[in-house]
């Protein structure tokens, strides 16, 4: 292994991390340098099992050929353009190919960077789609508890998670939340979608009650609910959210960041759940995390509604600078050829079975009080331990990580989500390496 791979930077003070125990992390560093397939290389040569596709994003597995040699050759040809008023060949390309695996209707896309600017860019076009329709009254938004929708003020404001949230002071005005889906009391271990909660979202019928439908533009609501620790909808609560918006006309805005591009066996959870919305935000998996890229699917109801008056005059005031960039894009399509080529859309719901039976096999080990799976995701939530919340499930993130596995944590929960290409035999050292990580007295 050459020098430049297992050199460890000597000043590690200017980089300010983001979402990390800083102070912790510059003492004892763990420092990837190198990944292929399923594994991370780290500094020091050892080999890390992902078993969290980086962070949520990488579906496809690292360094994968197409997506490479997509990105070298764009870089080399046209390195950026412009979105305003130019555009270039393959951010068109890449569009079409996006609404030809996108569920029916979902027929327009507008490019962002990340995920938390697809929902900026939601929440905008949905505010500005009700105010060119002649309804201008509907402003309100509408989040829910638990939610997370990154990191912009949008999208902490219709984000429901406390620490996220209680730093920045008041956020935007006019937001409000209905209740999160978790009872653990009722749909502990579950495997799949919860018997219990469908009720839960009548929740909004409060709110159009306290607010009236008239304000209210449109909520927002991930389908399975990821950076919270994992929380799945219960069976027919998507089904009645859908009904409410309907009867009430309001948007239904789906944020698919964690769950776009084959997380549950379909192309998004829209198909896998039978429920469509009228916006899709997207990023992660749209070019495997390779190039920052996102992307907000809207319905041609919307989209038409903006294509009005003097065709000289610009329809929807909003955009940046990156969105559509060459080689994102070229990104996108060697991502979208790597799914295709190798049937990675669907593939999880092949490896479900699996999976489930082998993460829900942790149930008899120590702290373990609650287990949750869908798709190639999943959560097992630890018991606190007194007095220091988190600590348990950070001592379990040092310890998989000296033993060789990534995992997620969020709270006291594990979180999971490997790439697509896992076979069963690295679920078993996963799982294998994670049962180890559990019975340590973490």
């Amino acid at each position: 292994m050459s020098n430049r791979l297992t050199s460890t930077p000597n000043d590690l003070r200017a980089f300010w991390m983001p979402f990390t125990a800083n102070r912790q992390f510059k003492k004892a560093p763990r420092l990837f340098v190198g990944a292929k397939d399923m594994y991370y290389t780290t500094h020091d040569g050892r080999q890390v099992l992902d078993g969290t596709a980086g962070l949520w994003c990488v579906n496809a597995g690292h360094c994968r050929p197409q997506i490479t040699e997509a990105i070298r050759e764009q870089a080399g040809e046209l390195d950026y353009a412009p979105a305003f008023q130019l555009g270039h060949p393959k951010a068109f390309e890449l569009a079409n190919r996006l609404v030809d695996i996108a569920p029916d209707g979902m027929s327009h896309v507008f490019y962002t960077n990340s995920g938390s600017e697809s929902v900026d860019t939601a929440l905008k076009i949905a505010l500005a789609y009700q105010r060119v329709k002649g309804e201008g009254t509907r402003t309100r938004l509408i989040g829910r508890e638990r939610g997370y929708h990154g990191i912009n003020f949008g999208g902490m404001s219709v984000g429901g998670i406390v620490g996220n949230r209680k730093m920045f002071g008041t956020l935007l005005a006019g937001v409000d939340h209905i209740r999160h889906t978790h009872q653990p009391d009722k749909n502990a271990f579950t495997k799949g979608q919860p018997e219990y909660g469908a009720e839960l979202a009548d929740d909004l019928e409060r709110l159009v009650n306290l607010h009236d439908a008239s304000t209210i533009a449109a909520v927002i609501v991930e389908p399975v609910a990821g950076s919270t620790g994992v929380l799945i909808p219960p069976k027919g609560y998507l089904q009645r959210l859908r009904e409410i918006c309907d009867k009430y006309g309001i948007l239904l805005i789906f944020d698919e960041v964690i769950t776009g591009f084959g997380r549950l066996g379909t192309p998004f959870a829209t198909q896998y759940f039978d429920v469509k919305p009228d916006i899709i935000t997207t990023a992660k998996g749209l070019t495997n995390g390779v190039i920052p890229m996102g992307a907000v699917f809207v319905t041609s109801e919307i989209h038409d509604a903006f294509m009005t008056g003097p065709e000289h005059l610009i329809e929807f005031a909003h955009g940046y600078t990156y969105s559509g960039n060459p080689i994102a894009s070229a990104a996108g399509i060697g991502t979208l050829n790597t799914y295709r080529d190798e049937g990675l859309l669907t593939r999880a719901s092949e490896l479900a079975p699996y999976w489930e039976e082998q993460l829900h096999s942790l149930r008899d080990c120590p702290n373990v009080i609650d287990i949750r799976n869908i798709g190639l995701i999943g959560a097992i939530e630890l018991a606190p331990i007194a007095g220091e919340p988190t600590k348990r499930a950070f001592n379990a993130f040092l310890k998989a990580y000296e033993d060789g596995l990534l995992i997620r944590t969020t709270g006291d929960i594990i979180a999971l989500s490997p790439p697509l290409i896992i076979t069963k035999d690295q679920i078993d050292e996963l799982f294998g390496k994670l049962r180890k990580v559990l019975l340590n007295n973490i």
